[in-house]
């Protein structure tokens, strides 16, 4: 898979202060950029709920962040009510620069991109090359629109639809938006990486979407919003929550209450049908009935896969 993602938007932290700035607002330390290093990183609320997952680029233009275009508004708003006397410009780049997504080193090479460096990053005339996480074997390319269609680099052919229209082919993804967007989804879901979108903004605390077993977290770093609860919830020991891969029977929206068979309960993170089946990340309790149910609807049968990381050990 080499094509550019719609889904996905980007907003620029520039100025002398930007690193400074995003340290006091994201969940992982911004120290690491300085040594070209891509990083995932959650930004929260004051009562430590995510708003937005970042993945976080070091360009010479300023420090990139890929996050649902969704999101790019509201989180541009929040965010600059923090500026304050800090020399930071924060703008959405969205309409000039694009996002793609590519599956894996020889997709690099057929767009002339070379892999990234050591620490996950590399630019290349204007583009920027970061590793999506060291776990998972797919690249970012984010630059100019321009540059990258220049490299074949354009959007994917639309999706089959919904998993109730038609007859994907067996293994193919599909959902709302492009194709190349459900695939990239779908690989996110197999890869156990979270997204957030507006109808989960403000739904978890980190903890909840795995960010601290995928290294999206800091207990280090020192104080940011949300830092608090985030650093309460690890050291007490209070994770009731975590996030799965399940295979379900139907599709269901991203966000949707889901209850489950064997008596756990929680909250749709990202679906995407898969055949006659679909794929999902979902935030469930760790014990049966102890989340919230409300809305769920009748108990459906999943069936659970396996993450590339082992959960904490409250969930085993």
């Amino acid at each position: 898979m080499s094509a550019l993602l719609g889904h996905l938007g980007v907003l620029r932290f520039a100025g002398a202060d930007a690193s400074t700035f995003l340290q006091g607002q994201v969940s992982n330390d911004t120290r690491r950029l300085d040594a070209r290093e891509a990083l995932l990183a959650a930004c929260a609320s004051v009562q430590g709920r995510v708003l937005a997952v970042l993945h976080l680029l070091p360009h010479t233009q300023g420090i990139l962040a890929i996050v649902p275009r969704e999101l790019i508004p509201g989180l541009t708003e929040r965010l600059r009510r923090f500026v304050l006397r800090s020399k930071v410009q924060i703008r959405d780049l969205s309409e000039e620069w694009a996002v793609a997504g590519l599956s894996d080193a020889k997709a690099l090479a057929a767009a002339g991109l070379t892999p990234t460096n050591a620490a996950g990053y590399l630019e290349q005339d204007d583009i920027g090359i970061a590793s999506v996480h060291p776990m998972s074997a797919r690249y970012w390319a984010v630059g100019p629109r321009s540059a990258l269609e220049a490299r074949g680099l354009t959007a994917g052919a639309p999706a089959s639809g919904a998993a109730s229209a038609g007859a994907p082919t067996a293994g193919a993804p599909t959902g709302g938006g492009a194709g190349s967007d459900a695939a990239w989804r779908l690989a996110d879901i197999r890869d156990g990486l979270p997204q957030i979108y507006a109808a989960t903004s403000e739904l978890f605390i980190a903890q909840m979407l795995n960010l601290d077993l995928i290294g999206g977290i800091s207990f280090s770093k020192g104080c940011y919003t949300g830092q608090e609860i985030i650093a309460r919830t690890q050291h007490l020991g209070r994770i009731k929550r975590r996030m799965f891969h399940l295979r379900l029977p139907r599709l269901l929206e991203i966000g949707a209450p889901l209850a489950l068979t064997d008596g756990r309960t929680g909250r749709v993170v990202e679906c995407v049908s898969v055949g006659e089946h679909c794929e999902a990340l979902a935030v469930l309790s760790l014990e049966p009935g102890a989340a919230e149910s409300e809305g769920s609807g009748a108990a459906l049968a999943a069936l659970e896969l396996p993450l590339p990381y082992p959960l904490g050990a409250e969930a085993r």
